[in-house]
């Protein structure tokens, strides 16, 4: 195992700037996820790790060692793809055991390698099948212990469940964890899927436009992130904004409308100052004295445990994320109780969390 850290890194494509200057420490033993949307730069960062890309600017260490200009064979590093690209003409424990073939390990240390891997990820009985014998789950598997077999210092995973069905992802996101719980070593995963991010990692750097916008444990970034990107990408359904001004107490901000919605704390901003108030779906609820917010329904989804209520606060679209099955209709106004303690205020303009 070993610690990763990556300081005031940056990648160019002649003029353009894809990284600008990011700064991450991964610690020793821990599974820490890059997210963002496509176009971000969280897989150019994982193939800069990797030595697949060339680093314009900046450090990496990998165990303190800088490996800026270290053949990606000599960084003691395990690749995990999107795409398994294994090869169809090898039994599954020949595709595990190539890496350590090529590198004329003893043939009786690679047969131990490969049946230990093969037991931590339940392929023990499929090792004399080849790839097209298996399901998409367990060729992914297959792939991951081609790295496993290596025994290397940091593993780096780049969106590797991204082709797998809903139910199959599930199922490998526990399966992934198990696995890191089990062997510790060092793990940097690349993801688009935040669900992924939040369920899987110890640590989480949600990354935009080159940049990173907020590192730290899952729930931390769900609980205070640091502006309206991170509030929106973390989270599912999505944090709902209203726009609103800081009222004359502070204690609350008032719509264009006059809607009065409360604030846990008094409001770090003068009023009258133009915000962005959040509040996610999941912590709204009907108000059973009828005295709520009202909310104009323009939606209703059940999905059985949970229904997913679409409607507007003011002319302001919202969403409610309720447990209780209630008759509820398009059309209908429906009374909502905002918990303050649930709450989080915006900088208008700059999209940055009040303190």
């Amino acid at each position: 195992m070993a610690s990763v850290e990556i300081q005031n890194v940056r990648k160019a494509y002649g003029t353009f700037e894809t990284i600008k200057g990011v700064s991450v420490e991964v610690p020793d033993g821990a599974f820490v996820v890059l997210v963002g949307p496509s176009g971000c730069g969280k897989s150019t960062l994982l193939r800069m790790l990797a030595g697949l890309e060339e680093i314009t600017g900046g450090t990496i260490r990998i165990d303190g060692r800088v490996i800026n200009d270290v053949e990606p064979k000599n960084r003691d590093i395990a690749m995990v793809f999107q795409n398994y690209a294994l090869y169809p003409h090898m039994t599954i424990a020949e595709n595990m055991g190539f890496s350590l073939k090529l590198a004329k390990t003893p043939k009786d240390e690679i047969a131990t390698r490969v049946s230990d891997a093969a037991r931590i990820l339940g392929l023990s009985e499929y090792l004399t099948r080849y790839p097209k014998q298996l399901s998409g789950g367990q060729r992914q598997r297959v792939a991951m212990g081609r790295a496993i077999v290596r025994n290397p210092k940091v593993f780096l995973f780049d969106e590797p469940l991204s082709n797998l069905d809903a139910k199959l992802r599930v199922q490998m996101r526990a399966e992934l964890k198990d696995i890191h719980a089990r062997i510790k070593t060092t793990t940097v995963y690349v993801t688009h899927d935040q669900i992924e991010a939040m369920t899987m990692a110890d640590r989480i750097v949600v990354m935009r436009d080159g940049i990173v916008e907020q590192v730290g444990a899952p729930l931390d970034l769900y609980d205070k992130p640091v502006n309206t990107f991170v509030a929106s990408f973390i989270g599912s359904p999505s944090m709902n904004f209203l726009s609103a001004t800081v009222a004359g107490d502070r204690k609350s901000v008032r719509t264009e409308n006059g809607t009065l919605l409360p604030l846990a704390d008094m409001a770090a901003a003068a009023p009258g100052t133009a915000v962005t108030y959040g509040i996610r779906p999941e912590h709204l609820a009907i108000a059973t004295d009828g005295n709520g917010i009202a909310m104009t329904v323009t939606n209703v989804e059940p999905t059985g445990a949970e229904t997913f209520i679409q409607g507007t606060i003011d002319g302001q679209k919202v969403s409610a994320q309720l447990r209780e099955r209630m008759p509820i209709k398009v059309g209908d106004i429906m009374p909502l109780n905002i918990p303050p303690g649930h709450t989080h205020l915006f900088d208008a303009a700059t999209g940055i969390r009040f303190v």
